[in-house]
């Protein structure tokens, strides 16, 4: 696994750890070890294919994770190395964004084109295609922690966001049993909810008021740009202006089909991280 320190990998390596021998990839073991006691820990960087090769040493299947759009060699690198090391399934994580025409920004491209390298690699793989996470929601944290207001570009604008865990649940599956092979999977909440609804949600199970006030797509670049690079911060500008035109409302029924249940609301995500905003 490669990832376990982010939000769908941590969880992934969780589910997998307690039934299944796992192994995490990354440049910081000391990290992986607190994701998932008793897993196997191996120190290797994305941009050393040797480093991957090792890693991957005996493994049957890889899950991927990257975040790093000005490196596209990463994922060469790791579809290189799996396939040197003999690995039999790959599954990657993508987003549903690389389905939207009028997406051209830096990370849906990336996405895009490290979805081409996994198809001409050879491997078997499955990709997963999730819509925002209803994690993402977690940046408001300290606003809420502090007062009653979040601010936010396009409030009433509606994306069917997912929630980790139910992508992280998928991609147990398509690592651990037969039958996802070259499948892609598009992965949504069961609605599409706007910020302000979001917003609402939180009051609700916080039980005390919040405002969600709108912010202009150029104050809310400028507030990214404070913790991302300026190529980074401008697509998360296009991401929301997508939004805003209606890009990302559409729920797709695939996690009902793959894990025989609804997907879980935002109201659910928002009870069991009440803690978080407290």
């Amino acid at each position: 696994m490669t990832g376990a320190t982010g939000t769908v990998g941590g969880h992934v390596a969780r589910l997998l750890s307690a039934h299944h021998s796992v192994r995490l990839l990354g440049r910081s073991p000391h990290r992986l070890r607190a994701r998932a006691p008793g897993a196997d820990v191996v120190g290797a960087d994305f941009g050393d294919r040797r480093s991957l090769q090792r890693g991957l040493d005996g493994a049957r299947a890889l899950f991927v994770v990257t975040a790093d759009p000005s490196r596209p060699e990463h994922d060469a690198n790791l579809f290189a190395a799996a396939r040197t090391a003999g690995v039999e399934h790959v599954v990657k994580l993508s987003a549903l964004a690389v389905t939207d025409g009028g997406a051209d920004d830096l990370i849906t491209t990336w996405q895009r084109e490290n979805e081409e390298r996994l198809r001409a690699s050879g491997l078997s793989w499955t990709i997963l295609r999730p819509r925002s996470f209803m994690s993402n929601t977690l940046s408001w944290a300290d606003a809420i922690r502090a007062g009653d207001t979040v601010l936010t570009p396009q409030p009433a604008s509606r994306n069917a966001s997912v929630d980790p865990r139910d992508v992280a649940e998928v991609a147990a599956l398509a690592l651990t049993t037969p039958g996802h092979e070259q499948r892609e999977y598009p992965l949504t909440g069961p609605e599409p909810i706007s910020p302000a609804e979001q917003c609402e949600h939180l009051a609700q199970v916080l039980a005390r008021p919040l405002r969600c006030v709108e912010i202009s797509l150029e104050r809310a670049y400028l507030m990214w740009a404070l913790h991302y690079p300026g190529p980074i911060a401008k697509a998360l500008v296009d991401s929301a202006r997508r939004q805003g035109d209606g890009a990302k409302q559409q729920v797709d029924p695939a996690i009902d089909k793959l894990l025989g249940r609804p997907p879980r609301a935002y109201r659910e995500w928002a009870t069991d991280h009440a803690h978080r905003f407290r």
